[in-house]
């Protein structure tokens, strides 16, 4: 039997000139309210009052808007100024419940977005074309279509990147069967060991490259960044560089979230159960000669994916815990062989004389340590800790 899930598709959208400039303001709109709740919330804070919840924020933006200094918020859809507040308590939930950092302040340089939820959006036609109507927007918005929705979408958020696209995101509920089995007689395993120079290895010997998806745009990103060093700040011509600068960014952001949703279908797809080790990449990131190669290859986005995949379509993701010593254990024998250095990716068991490929048998160990837990859970102690998670079993 499926389960319902709420999933966002994302689709690529071409406002005019005229609704640019009303998308432009509603983005002022909905910054300005969030950085002042978040003003709000902070002052009462430090000053030990009660904490301000969004049903005290919503009556104070309600007076605020009737203020002369402030009337300029009415001239725009008030559900994104609501769903303003609605983002700023869920973005306090999250901190508190260890999910997200502490929330901060929204700029204009960074990514712009406006949450519509209800009758302040729907999808109309046009001269046979589907386009999107949000509230107070002249006109219909054109979309580009790459897919159809599953059902009537409860949101959409319109968002504006640094490179100047538009983009809306809706927000469906979908019934999603659980995958099959993969084998009749019993599970099938796979360990996941995530590194640099392979950006995958599995327990099967397979080893998946990577990419290098900033390394092949490095140069044609450098040539953009010397054209922008050479305009005057602020200026048109400096402006028009600024967004080809931030292209080249979203090509690379959109390349990687591109191979990594292919690589978690296929992995997903492929095996029943799949363990990965829970790596601490805000820690390792602090090491000088690898802290880019880390942050460039989406580890914490890989697992994410697979935690959200393996719920959904009715797989297991079982994540090891930090110190357990995938890397340094002998694979066939069990033998622990103590540390060894990044440099060295092919090793010998001094017990039982197996020769190791280094991302292999840490794959290996992963897959054979992960089997125990499922089949035999709390036979294992610290440091061999496994959590399971996105469990569909």
């Amino acid at each position: 039997m499926g389960r319902e899930i709420k999933r966002t598709y994302r689709f690529r959208v071409y406002p005019n000139k005229e609704q640019r400039r009303e998308l432009a303001q509603t983005f002022g709109c909905c910054r300005w309210v969030y950085n002042w709740a978040l003003e709000k919330k902070k002052t009462a804070y430090h000053r030990e009052e009660e904490v301000l919840s969004y049903t005290d924020l919503s009556s104070r933006l309600t007076e605020k808007k009737r203020e002369e200094e402030t009337q300029w918020l009415q001239d725009v859809s008030s559900t994104p100024l609501q769903q303003s507040l609605r983002n700023l308590d869920r973005a306090f939930l999250n901190f508190f419940e260890d999910r997200a950092e502490h929330p901060t302040f929204k700029s204009k340089k960074g990514d712009q977005t406006a949450r519509y939820v209800g009758k302040a959006f729907d999808i109309r036609e046009e001269n046979d074309k589907q386009k999107l109507r949000l509230s107070r927007m002249p006109g219909l918005v054109n979309v580009r279509w790459s897919h159809e929705l599953p059902s009537k979408p409860s949101s959409c958020t319109v968002t504006k990147n640094s490179a100047g696209q538009y983009h809306v995101c809706f927000v469906c509920a979908e019934e999603v069967d659980p995958l099959p089995r993969t084998k009749e007689d019993g599970l099938s395993f796979v360990g996941v060991d995530l590194g640099i120079e392979s950006l995958v290895t599995l327990s099967t010997g397979e080893k998946v490259g990577n990419p290098r998806w900033f390394e092949n745009e490095r140069e044609r990103l450098r040539r953009e960044q010397q054209e922008l060093s050479r305009k005057e700040k602020g200026s048109n011509n400096w402006e028009r560089q600024r967004k080809r600068v931030a292209k080249v960014h979203q090509r690379i952001q959109d390349r990687r979230k591109d191979f990594i949703e292919k690589l978690t279908t296929r992995l997903v797809e492929d095996f029943d159960v799949i363990v990965v080790e829970n790596l601490s990449v805000k820690n390792m990131q602090q090491s000088g000669s690898l802290a880019h190669h880390i942050g460039q290859a989406g580890w914490a986005q890989i697992v994410r994916r697979l935690e959200d995949k393996c719920k959904w379509y009715g797989r297991t993701l079982v994540v090891a815990d930090k110190w357990f010593a995938s890397s340094q254990r002998c694979s066939e024998c069990g033998h622990i062989g103590g540390k060894k250095p990044l440099d060295v990716r092919e090793w010998t068991c001094s017990k039982c004389s197996a020769h190791h490929d280094r991302d292999i048998n840490a794959a290996k160990n992963l897959s054979r340590v992960g089997q125990t837990r499922i089949h035999a859970p709390g036979d294992l102690g610290k440091p061999d800790a496994f959590e399971v998670v996105g469990s569909g079993r």
